[in-house]
């Protein structure tokens, strides 16, 4: 899945994968993402980058956003969103109900994504990644698009998050014309995602991708 709003940024890349039809995910998050991993790596090389250049996170459930610029050996500990300024790099946030936030800034080059639940939404993760992405690489909030992809959303959870996730982007900074949201809940169709309340905790994850290439790749 992809959203015109990113769509039409030049070198910027993303995608929301679906859920596999064949990979087993009855079972724990790690085992499920191991599971899944050869497959969305996959994903990121047919965005054009590098098998080895995908950056993902641990996700606490927080609000750290941590920025980077060349590839970790691991996931981010204790972090749930990264941002970054470097071209050929593709970061990733794993979801299953949690909305994923895509970031960039088609002026800077800088792009960042985030993993924004319930908690996250209250603890206002999505404006501390403007915050770092303004910091760390000179971005002007009014540049940043911002895009939800699929979560989970009233009457399926009592928390609208959605909501939350677009004012506090729109505090920050961000254009309402330059937010936009799929408006798809997660429970609302199983062939297509994977959802942890639907699932009661034994699915698989979405993984939502994002980053620029180089005008030499």
């Amino acid at each position: 899945m992809t959203f015109p709003l990113l769509s039409d940024l030049p070198g910027f890349r993303h995608r929301f994968t679906l859920r596999h039809p064949d990979i087993a995910v009855d079972a724990e998050r790690v085992v499920v993402v191991e599971r899944l991993w050869d497959w969305h790596r996959e994903q990121a090389v047919e965005l054009g980058f590098h098998a080895h250049s995908l950056c993902t996170a641990e996700q606490v459930h927080g609000s750290r956003v941590v920025a980077i610029d060349s590839v970790p050996t691991a996931p981010i500990l204790g972090a749930d969103g990264i941002v970054t300024g470097a071209a050929d790099l593709v970061i990733g946030i794993y979801v299953a109900d949690c909305g994923a936030l895509y970031l960039a800034d088609p002026v800077t080059g800088a792009c960042g994504i985030v993993h924004s639940g319930k908690k996250g939404s209250e603890l206002g993760i999505a404006a501390e990644a403007i915050r770092l992405m303004h910091a760390k690489y000179g971005c002007d909030p009014s540049n940043i698009r911002a895009q939800l992809g699929p979560c989970i959303r009233p009457p399926a959870y009592e928390v609208d998050f959605a909501s939350q996730i677009r004012e506090s982007c729109l505090q920050a900074g961000i254009l309402p014309e330059h937010y936009a949201d799929c408006d798809i809940c997660t429970s609302s169709d199983l062939r297509r995602f994977y959802s942890y309340r639907m699932e009661k905790g034994r699915t698989g994850r979405m993984l939502a991708l994002m980053g620029r290439l180089s005008s030499n790749t």
